[in-house]
């Protein structure tokens, strides 16, 4: 959950169902091992499933690449990367750990301020 009432989340229409819980739980174990072994870190999508963890071949995640390669393959990266963003909030709206947020040059990060859950989990 968010410490702020206000974090506004979306809906992510480009896949069904079953690809976005595939790809919701995928995340819970990212933001699950991250929150146990980074505690007081902050954390993005990015820092989750960027830079090493750039190639999602093998991951749920795919499916929003490809997704969106098939409507605009120049803008399918930055595409995908904003529905696993909104995906991430909605991961982060159902924990039952509690979550801030602060936004850094244009990319939000998060972490868990309700460290007594994080072990929990």
């Amino acid at each position: 959950m968010f410490i702020n009432p206000k974090e506004k989340l979306r809906d992510v229409k480009i896949v069904n169902e079953k690809e976005k819980n595939d790809i919701k739980n995928f995340l819970q174990g990212a933001v699950y091992y991250w929150c146990k072994n980074r505690k007081n870190e902050r954390f993005s999508l990015q820092s989750l499933m960027g830079g090493e963890n750039f190639y999602w071949e093998g991951t749920p995640l795919i499916r929003l690449y490809e997704e969106r390669k098939k409507i605009c393959a120049k803008t399918a990266i930055k595409e995908a990367a904003k529905a696993a963003g909104w995906l991430l909030k909605t991961v982060l709206a159902k924990d039952k750990r509690k979550f801030d947020s602060k936004i850094e040059a244009r990319n939000k990060s998060y972490w868990c301020v309700d460290l007594k859950n994080s072990s929990e989990q």
